[in-house]
C-alpha cells in the first residue's frame, strides 16, 4: 500500500461535519424525531461529533447510539472465522424515529445494507437516512447517501482512509494505492 494524497485536512473534515449537521437539521425541519446511529468503527465517533454540532445549533438533546453490523455482513465468511463483535448500543427505541445512520465511507453499499437489516430487526423507524464523510462511488447496490462531506471518485485499486482522533489520533482523509 502506497500513500497517494491527503484528501481532507482536519479543518476540511470539521467544516464538512458542520455542513452535514446543518443539512440534517434543515431537511428534517429540526431534530425532534431524529436519532443518530454510528456504524462501527469510525461512524461512531463521527456520529458523536454530529451530535455535538446539532445540539449546539438546536439547543436540544439528540439521542445517539452505535451499531455493530458484523453478523449482518454478506461477506462474513470471507473476512474471518472468528469475527470481532463490537456490540450495538441503542439506548432508545428506534420505532417511529427518523434514523440518521453515520459512516465514514460509502463505497459498495453493502455496509449500509447490513446496517438497514440490523435496524429492521430492532424496530420500525419512520425513515432511515445516511450521512457519510466520503462517498467514493463504486456501488454494487442501489444505495445513496442523503448527506455527504466529500464526493471522491476512486478506482478499485485505491483505498480511502478516514482518520478520526478517537481511533487514529488525528482527523483527516487520505488515499492510498493498493496495486
Amino acid at each position: 500500500m502506497r500513500f497517494k494524497a491527503a484528501i481532507m485536512t482536519e479543518e476540511e473534515v470539521r467544516r464538512a461535519m458542520i455542513r452535514i449537521g446543518h443539512e440534517i437539521i434543515e431537511r428534517n425541519r429540526g431534530v425532534d424525531n431524529i436519532v443518530l446511529v454510528g456504524i462501527h468503527r469510525r461512524g461512531v465517533p463521527l456520529s458523536a461529533e454530529l451530535k455535538k454540532i446539532i445540539e449546539d445549533v438546536e439547543k436540544k438533546e439528540v439521542p445517539c447510539g452505535s451499531l455493530d453490523i458484523t453478523l449482518y455482513r454478506d461477506d462474513l465468511s470471507l473476512i474471518s472465522e472468528h469475527p470481532q463483535i463490537k456490540g450495538t448500543d441503542l439506548p432508545f427505541s428506534i420505532t417511529g424515529t427518523d434514523i440518521v445512520l453515520v459512516d465514514d465511507v460509502l463505497y459498495t453499499g453493502r455496509t449500509v445494507r447490513a446496517a438497514m437489516e440490523a435496524i429492521s430487526e430492532m424496530g420500525r423507524p419512520k425513515s432511515i437516512q445516511l450521512a457519510v464523510l466520503v462517498d467514493r462511488g463504486g456501488r454494487e447496490l442501489p444505495i445513496g447517501a442523503n448527506y455527504v462531506g466529500k464526493v471522491l471518485p476512486t478506482s478499485r485499486s485505491e483505498l480511502v482512509s478516514v482518520n478520526v482522533k478517537e481511533i487514529d489520533g488525528k482527523n483527516g482523509v487520505d488515499i492510498y494505492s493498493v496495486d
